[in-house]
């Protein structure tokens, strides 16, 4: 791919060329075909690019449904008998569509019910857990001069505080580990049916695990996110249209597995994505070192530029035009928020690392509306946290000579492989 604008007639979503910088051909749809039709594993599918369209997508629930089932390609025949048969033989939890993949009114019930179990007061109580880890984390290569940033800090940060949240003891943080990692394998890159098969095994092996503490805290309550989540209901004179029913063990492992990865997989993403772009602008984290409180502004400025979560799925539930295309009844769309957050219309120079820009609070990395990130706050806190400490702690860093920047292949979760860092401390 060479020049400011690639022809999209070589545009393949699921190439891997194309998965480690696509931004210059979101550019050009944007530019010349804002409603572009891909195609991937035998599915066709519209990807909207523009912020504009994008947001009327979001704010439109009625005519894009998030009804879309599951957040990968659709198996094959082949992969859906085999996978059937592996829930039958290991005894799978019936999965249940939660949060992410209904619409209002259930959608309602299942917000009021999470925010009920994952309020402002529970994400602040992590504060000092988390600001500890990250010390212990940095304390850990600081003395070598170096490090591997996804491995040594970006993935057990986040991994660790989500586990915590959830009561997770210290010796399952790698089970915890590897069910995140294969519940979103899938999820923009095509897997063979063995892969999907194992991941299926995985799945289930976290429902077996989080199904029996549900059971136990239904028994015994303690004063943690599980048991609210088990003890969480509808306050029927604030929404007296909503079932005052109790969440059930399906739909409760439907939740912790979307919270898990939301909390997990997307903040490593963010918080590798941060230091890289810091290491381009030095004068930025001179900056933060002077400034802790411009943490929140390069942890917003990251996430317009990283998109961890690149995009998400939609239905269109009738006819409809966007942007001059028409998208039929029962179409798959994907919203693009790695577009949107750099439509040179909203964000000029789009493509640059400013944390100063005055309109950071309109970038899409969490979505908006009724399907805004759960987990926006817990993600901010952590990134933030980390910034701070870790500007505090390090006096430069720059990449280590030999690094190869190299994405996850995928076209909805992006993220580094991994990052070596050369650090001084004085």
């Amino acid at each position: 791919m060479t020049g400011a604008h690639p022809d999209l007639g070589d545009f393949d979503i699921l190439d891997p060329e194309v998965q480690q910088c696509p931004h210059l051909y979101y550019a050009a749809m944007r530019e010349s075909c804002p409603v572009f039709l891909a195609e991937a594993a035998g599915t066709e599918f519209y990807l909207i690019s523009r912020h504009e369209d994008v947001m009327r997508v979001l704010m439109d629930p009625g005519t894009f449904s998030s009804k879309f089932g599951r957040s990968g390609l659709p198996p094959s025949k082949e992969a859906v008998k085999r996978l059937i048969e592996v829930q039958e033989e290991y005894g799978a939890y019936p999965r249940r569509d939660t949060l992410l993949t209904v619409d209002p009114p259930e959608h309602t019930r299942y917000r009021k019910l999470v925010s009920r179990a994952f309020t402002s007061r529970a994400i602040a109580d992590l504060e000092p857990f988390i600001r500890s880890l990250t010390n212990e984390l940095i304390d850990r290569f600081l003395p070598t001069g170096r490090c591997e940033f996804v491995e040594e800090f970006a993935v057990p940060l986040p991994v660790a505080v989500i586990a915590r949240a959830l009561n997770v003891p210290g010796d399952r943080l790698e089970d915890f580990k590897r069910w995140s990692d294969d519940a979103v394998a899938g999820t923009g890159r095509e897997l063979t049916v063995d892969e999907q098969v194992e991941c299926e095994k995985s799945i289930i092996e976290f429902q077996h695990y989080f199904a029996e503490q549900l059971d136990q805290r239904r028994a015994e309550p303690r004063g943690d996110i599980l048991t609210n989540l088990v003890q969480a209901r509808i306050d029927i004179q604030e929404e007296p249209d909503l079932p005052d029913e109790p969440l059930s063990t399906e739909e409760i492992l439907s939740i912790l597995q979307q919270i898990l990865v939301a909390g997990n997989e997307t903040t490593t993403k963010l918080l590798t994505e941060a230091m890289l772009l810091l290491s381009e602008r030095p004068e930025v984290w001179n900056q933060l070192q002077t400034d802790p409180t411009m943490a929140g502004r390069v942890a917003e400025e990251s996430l317009r530029l990283s998109s961890p979560t690149q995009g998400m799925w939609r239905i269109a539930t009738r006819d409809v035009d966007v942007a001059g295309t028409s998208i039929p009844a029962g179409s798959r769309v994907v919203i693009m928020y790695a577009s949107a957050n750099r439509d040179e219309t909203l964000f000029p120079d789009g493509d640059s690392f400013e944390p100063n820009r005055d309109n950071l609070s309109q970038h899409l990395s969490f979505g908006k509306g009724n399907h805004f990130c759960l987990g926006a706050s817990l993600s901010r806190l952590e990134t933030t946290v980390a910034l701070e400490e870790l500007s505090r702690r390090i006096h430069s860093f720059s990449l280590s000579s030999g690094n190869e920047i190299q994405y996850q292949p995928s076209f909805m979760l992006r993220g580094l492989k991994r990052l070596d860092l050369e650090l001084t401390t004085s």
